[in-house]
């Protein structure tokens, strides 16, 4: 039977692993489909300096697989906060709904929310940190 703490720690690897792969998908997407200096051209015209965007797209990749390996969960996750702030300043002005035209700023909002929920849960289970870290907890959940 699964305690509290168990399904917890679950709880905190389907956020993180969801995290990873959306912050990593987006990332991607910057340099697979949109390209660099689309991207670049982007967040020039949206009034950030278009250097900005390789630091993004950086964040995007390198904060999504650590995520999704589980490495310093809490830190990484804070560290997505001013990505998704400078997203949401971006939307803002788009209305609510994320599907409405140039997206809204629902799911940039959510996603600093998820972010902050990360970063109080920590690793859950299944997390590179837990085996490295020194972490006294197994790296699967308990059995």
């Amino acid at each position: 039977m699964n305690t509290n703490t168990q399904n917890s720690d679950y709880a905190a690897t389907l956020l993180r692993v969801t995290l990873g792969s959306i912050f990593l998908a987006h990332g991607l997407w910057k340099v697979l489909t949109l390209g660099l200096p689309v991207t670049v051209g982007f967040f020039e015209s949206v009034g950030f300096p278009g250097w900005t965007a390789y630091l993004v797209v950086a964040g995007e990749i390198g904060g999504g697989v650590l995520l999704i390996l589980g490495v310093q969960t809490r830190a990484i996750s804070l560290l997505m906060l001013p990505i998704l702030l400078g997203a949401l300043k971006v939307h803002l002005p788009n209305g609510f709904v994320f599907s409405y035209p140039n997206g809204g700023w629902e799911y940039p909002a959510f996603l600093i929310v998820a972010s902050g929920v990360q970063a109080l849960l920590g690793d859950g289970a299944y997390a590179l940190s837990r085996v490295f870290g020194g972490n006294a907890r197994l790296a699967t959940a308990h059995s």
